[in-house]
């Protein structure tokens, strides 16, 4: 892949996982999406949210009823530590293993690792390597 340039925050406004068990998955969630230095954002009694990911039971009007197939999101890491911090949460709080912090192929600096989630989603934490962002975030305020 010869990618010179990244763009994150315009393509996915938002992706909804339904889970078997919400209390599970918000544990899961609550714990890497910590070390990700990501808040929740809200809860109900049948979901929670952060940023572009929300999570609900399909027992919530969003889900119709139905889980979610097994999915790949990869959230971004700030650095390398914070990569090795996910996977360790992650294992400590229902997560399994599904490929140790450490360099991919996919890029030169592609620093990832990997946990299957209470459903079983592939769950990613990637640092790209040295870059200069932007911005932050996109903020969008209504």
């Amino acid at each position: 892949m010869e990618t010179q340039e990244l763009h994150r925050g315009r393509l996915i406004d938002h992706v909804q996982l339904v889970v078997k068990d919400l209390p599970a998955s918000q544990a899961f969630y609550t714990a890497i999406l910590d070390v990700l230095g990501v808040p929740v954002g809200g809860t109900g009694e049948d979901y929670f949210w952060a940023d572009e990911l929300f999570v609900s039971t399909a027992g919530s009007e969003a889900a119709q009823g139905k889980l979610t197939g097994r999915h790949h999101l990869a959230f971004q890491a700030r650095d390398r530590a914070m990569v090795d911090a996910f996977h360790r949460a992650a294992l400590a709080h229902g997560g399994r293993d599904n490929g140790a912090p450490g360099e991919r192929e996919y890029h030169p600096g592609y620093y990832a690792a990997f946990a299957l989630d209470p459903d079983g989603n592939n769950i990613e934490a990637v640092h790209h390597g040295d870059a200069q962002r932007s911005s932050a975030s996109v903020k969008i305020s209504f």
